[in-house]
């Protein structure tokens, strides 16, 4: 079961994206600001980063870029924000503009963590665009 952590300072988005990966099986920790997120990726072990580019503080340029200088520099990362223009950075392996549909980010998520063909369940109506 692959190990992701979201970072955004939008509890929402946190939320979300953690109810729409876990009907996959995924388990999803989650951090409000930038420096909760890099704490918890030194201590923790996870399969991919989503983080949000532009919050208070600390952003997730610097997310990023302390995930590509440590010791599991191949973590593969996501960015996603509401300002797409802040994304043009080469570090993530992959950027999404908010808003996003959920089901892109689901699959990106499966490629990115090797996800098999036997999670591949479709998702509840109830969870569609973000």
């Amino acid at each position: 079961m692959p190990n992701v952590l979201v970072i955004d300072d939008e509890r929402m988005i946190c939320d979300l994206i953690k109810q729409a990966l876990g009907r996959l099986d995924i388990s999803v920790d989650t951090a409000e600001n930038a420096m909760g997120g890099i704490h918890q990726f030194e201590n923790g072990d996870y399969d991919l980063v989503i983080t949000d580019v532009r919050m208070p503080g600390v952003d997730g340029h610097t997310v990023v870029h302390h995930i590509r200088k440590s010791k599991r520099d191949k973590t593969p990362v996501i960015g996603v924000s509401g300002t797409p223009w802040l994304l043009q950075n080469g570090d993530f392996d992959e950027v999404f503009s908010k808003p996003f549909a959920i089901q892109s980010l689901i699959e990106k998520v499966r490629d990115l963590t090797k996800m098999t063909e036997s999670a591949d369940r479709p998702l509840p109506a109830a969870v569609g665009s973000f």
